[in-house]
């Protein structure tokens, strides 16, 4: 099943949607951090919300048929926070929320990307994004861990 052929809304984050934003994240964090080869810097949303400031940006759910199934928090410039249930990658799910975020964004909009996500740089490059910095430093609420990440921007 492809895009076109999921009924996908975006509506804002309630706290009811908490334990789903939970099931979505943490398989989701843990397939991302696989691939830039940080399984063990892995840290559950119960942790990384407070640590990595989650409820700071404004936060959206895309929903199918009832069910929270990803998530985006962002501000006017900036994607913070993108995450789809595993279960329904590649889907345009990714897509619906990029380009939602996009639509409340006040000209150029950045975001980082784990080096090693080339899934996660394949959708925002899909949706107008280049690599513009590439930065080496430490994993935000989880200071030990040195990471690398892609610096992608559009131009709005």
């Amino acid at each position: 099943m492809d895009s076109e052929h999921l009924n996908i809304r975006i509506r804002a984050y309630q706290e009811a949607d908490y334990k789903r934003l939970q099931a979505i994240h943490d398989p989701a964090r843990k397939n991302e951090l696989a691939l830039a080869g940080l399984s063990d810097a892995f840290l559950p949303l119960s942790i990384a919300a407070t640590r990595e400031g989650l409820f700071e940006y404004e936060v959206y759910v895309a929903e199918y048929r009832g069910t929270p199934v990803g998530f985006v928090a962002f501000t006017e410039d900036e994607i913070a926070w993108l995450y789809v249930d595993v279960d329904y990658s590649r889907k345009g799910i990714g897509k619906a929320l990029v380009e939602f975020a996009l639509q409340k964004a006040d000209g150029e909009v950045s975001l980082e990307v784990l080096k090693g996500n080339t899934p996660a740089i394949a959708l925002y490059t899909a949706c107008g994004f280049e690599i513009t910095d590439t930065l080496s430093g430490v994993m935000p609420g989880n200071e030990e861990f040195p990471v690398t990440v892609h610096v992608m921007k559009n131009k709005g």
